[in-house]
């Protein structure tokens, strides 16, 4: 049996979500309406990864992915720190279906994720084609370099 997987944040890049989990495939675009993408999530390494929070009136775009349910618990370990929600989204061709998303509420204070996660959304977000508007608002989002060292 396969569940229905909402990615908003690096898992949208279909060469990380396929290391992660084996079963995964693509589906398309879809979006998630009320609610935005921004970096408070915290890490551990004190940078900031996606996140979803509510907005009336926005639309976040993501990719929708079919995984074996076998395979979905170990996608909540890689995601530590996110509880797994139901959501509705809207597929490509206008259906809405209720998909799988990831949320936290471990909140980072100054929402900056590192340069190389920022460069994961955007390339998965040009790799399905997502809304030009949507990529220059992920492109917007703040980030840094990985401090030196590390």
């Amino acid at each position: 049996m396969m569940i229905l997987y909402f990615a908003y944040g690096s898992n949208m890049l279909s060469s990380r979500i396929k290391k992660r989990v084996a079963s995964v495939k693509a589906i398309g675009r879809a979006a998630l309406y009320d609610w935005c993408v921004a970096f408070t999530k915290k890490s551990k390494d004190g940078s900031g990864k996606a996140n979803l929070c509510q907005k009336a009136g926005f639309i976040t775009w993501g990719c929708l992915y079919e995984i074996d349910v076998k395979e979905i618990g170990k996608l909540d370990k890689l995601e530590k720190g996110y509880a797994r929600i139901a959501v509705e989204v809207e597929k490509y061709d206008g259906e809405i279906i209720e998909a799988e998303t990831y949320v936290s509420d471990i909140l980072i204070e100054t929402p900056v994720a590192l340069d190389v996660y920022k460069k994961m959304l955007v390339s998965g977000a040009i790799e399905h084609n997502l809304p030009k508007e949507y990529i220059q608002y992920l492109q917007q989002l703040p980030s840094r370099p990985e401090k030196a060292g590390k």
